[in-house]
């Protein structure tokens, strides 16, 4: 009997060491989902900061001063192009704006007069 209870006392004492571990274990680090999409912030090559959330665009300089200096809305069609209905309020005029999202951080954009511009997503 004696052999019996040493083989089960030596059985659990190695269980009981194969929980304990040699040391703290290092936390999994919380990394941010990647940005769906075109919402969020992004800015261009002249430093303004564009703002898409919820159908609704703001861009704003980048300054400190925070001057608001377009707005609008815009949609995405199941193509993929992202259209802006913008209005500036520098030149007081609409136009319409459309974009395409290469990848997940750049949108290549064409106005409706051929002018073209990037906008790069902040990180």
């Amino acid at each position: 009997m004696k052999m019996k209870t040493g083989l089960v006392l030596v059985g659990a004492a190695a269980a009981l060491a194969a929980c304990v571990s040699s040391g703290p274990r290092p936390l999994p680090v919380a990394t941010a989902p990647a940005p769906a999409g075109v919402e969020g912030e992004w800015t261009d090559a002249n430093g303004l900061t564009s703002t898409f959330s919820s159908g609704q665009f703001v861009t704003r300089t980048s300054d400190g001063t925070n001057t608001q200096m377009a707005s609008g809305t815009y949609t995405t069609s199941p193509d993929g192009i992202i259209q802006i209905n913008l209005y500036s309020n520098v030149k007081r005029t609409t136009s319409l704006v459309n974009c395409a999202l290469i990848g997940s951080s750049q949108l290549n954009c064409t106005t409706a007069t051929g002018s073209q511009f990037t906008l790069s997503r902040r990180v």
